[in-house]
C-alpha cells in the first residue's frame, strides 16, 4: 500500500526484471542439459518424437548453447514433418556454430521438404563448401535434384503454375520483382 508514483513503479519493474534474470540464471545448467539430450535420443530412436522434443526443449532451456540439442531437435522435428520448426533450429546452430556442416544439411533437407528447392541446394552447397565429402549434403543435393527432375517429368509442364506460386511468396523473389528495371525488362519482353 505504499505511494503509487512512476518512481516507486519504475523500481518495482526494475526488481521483478532482476529477479527473473536471476531465477533463469540459476535454472542454467549445462549438465542438466545434457541429460535431457540423452533421454530425448533415447526416445528418438524408440520413435516417440515428440517425446524427444520434450526432452530437447528442456534441454535448451537449461544449456541455450549447446548446438547439439537444437540439431537432434531439428532433426525431430523432420521426422514429425514440421520443416518450419525444424528449419528454426537448424539456423539457430549455424548462429551458434556457421561451420556446423550438419545444420547445413538438416537445413536443405527442411527447404527440400517445403519444396523450396533453390534454398535448398543453395544450403546443401554452403555445407559442402565448409566440408566438399560430407556424405549428408551430398546425398540431399543428389535427392534434391532427384526431386526437381521427378516434379519436371511427372507434370510434364515443369510444374510451371506450381512453381510460379511459390515463388510469387517468396519474400526474396517479390524484391526482385519490384525492381523498375526488371519490371521494364518484363515489360520488353
Amino acid at each position: 500500500m505504499e505511494y503509487n508514483d512512476q518512481n516507486v513503479r519504475a523500481n518495482m519493474n526494475s526488481t521483478k526484471k532482476q529477479k527473473s534474470k536471476y531465477e533463469a540464471e540459476q535454472y542454467l545448467d549445462a549438465d542438466k542439459g545434457e541429460e535431457h539430450k540423452n533421454a530425448g535420443n533415447a526416445l528418438f530412436t524408440k520413435g516417440d518424437f515428440p517425446g524427444a522434443i520434450k526432452e530437447f526443449d528442456e534441454g535448451v532451456r537449461r544449456d541455450p548453447k549447446n548446438k547439439a540439442i537444437y540439431s537432434n531437435r531439428c532433426q525431430a522435428f523432420i521426422k514429425l514433418n514440421a520443416p518450419v520448426d525444424a528449419l528454426k533450429d537448424a539456423e539457430k546452430c549455424l548462429e551458434l556454430d556457421p561451420k556446423f556442416v550438419k545444420a547445413y544439411a538438416k537445413k536443405g533437407n527442411c527447404h527440400c521438404l517445403m519444396r523450396e528447392y533453390h534454398k535448398a541446394m543453395r544450403a546443401f552447397e554452403q555445407g559442402l563448401e565448409i566440408d566438399p565429402t560430407n556424405k549428408d549434403c551430398l546425398d540431399g543435393k543428389q535427392k534434391t535434384l532427384y526431386s526437381i527432375n521427378t516434379q519436371a517429368s511427372s507434370t510434364g509442364t515443369d510444374g510451371d503454375e506450381d512453381r510460379q506460386r511459390k515463388a510469387m511468396a517468396d519474400p526474396e523473389i517479390q524484391g526482385i520483382m519490384r525492381n523498375p528495371m526488371i519490371q521494364q525488362v518484363l515489360k520488353d519482353m
